[in-house]
C-alpha cells in the first residue's frame, strides 16, 4: 500500500511552513537567539550586582585565645585591619586562600608582625604579647 507524498507528515528535521510563511525552524532559531540574549543580559546584571559585595578570603581563619577559646571566622573580608578578641590570640590557623599578617597592636601597625601564608598556622613564643589584629595580603 502506498501513500501519496502530500499526505506524509514532515520529518522533524525538515522545516514545516506556518501560516505566516516562516518555518518552525526559523521561529525556533529566533527564539533561541532571544533566549541567548536574555540569558547573557541576566548574567551581566548578576555579575555587576555581586561585584559590589566585596572580596573575601575564601576559607576559615581561626585563632585561640589565652583562655583556650577558639574563634573561627568563615570567609573574612580581604580589605582592612581586623581586631581579634580583647585578650588577643596565642595561636593562629590560616585556612584561607590568602596570606595574612598578624600584629601585636590593635591597628595592624608596628614592627612586631608575623607573616602566615595560606593553609598554615603559627603560635606565639612563650612570655610574649599575644597578637591583637590581622590583615590579609592582597
Amino acid at each position: 500500500m502506498s501513500v501519496p507524498v502530500s499526505q506524509l507528515a514532515p520529518r522533524p528535521s525538515e522545516p514545516s511552513p506556518s501560516a505566516s510563511g516562516r518555518s518552525t525552524w526559523a521561529r525556533s532559531a529566533s527564539a533561541r537567539r532571544l533566549g541567548f540574549a536574555a540569558g547573557a543580559s541576566l548574567l551581566a546584571l548578576a555579575t555587576a550586582a555581586c561585584s559590589g559585595l566585596g572580596r573575601t578570603a575564601v576559607g576559615t581563619f581561626s585563632y585561640s585565645t589565652a583562655a583556650e577559646r577558639i574563634v573561627k571566622i568563615s570567609s573574612p573580608p580581604i580589605k582592612g585591619c581586623h581586631r581579634m578578641a580583647p585578650t588577643g590570640a596565642t595561636a593562629v590557623l590560616n585556612n584561607t586562600l590568602a596570606d595574612v599578617r598578624v600584629y601585636r597592636t590593635l591597628d595592624c601597625r608596628g614592627e612586631e608582625m608575623a607573616y602566615i601564608p595560606s593553609r598554615l598556622g603559627d603560635n606565639i613564643a612563650p612570655n610574649t604579647q599575644p597578637w591583637r589584629s590581622y590583615a590579609f595580603v592582597h
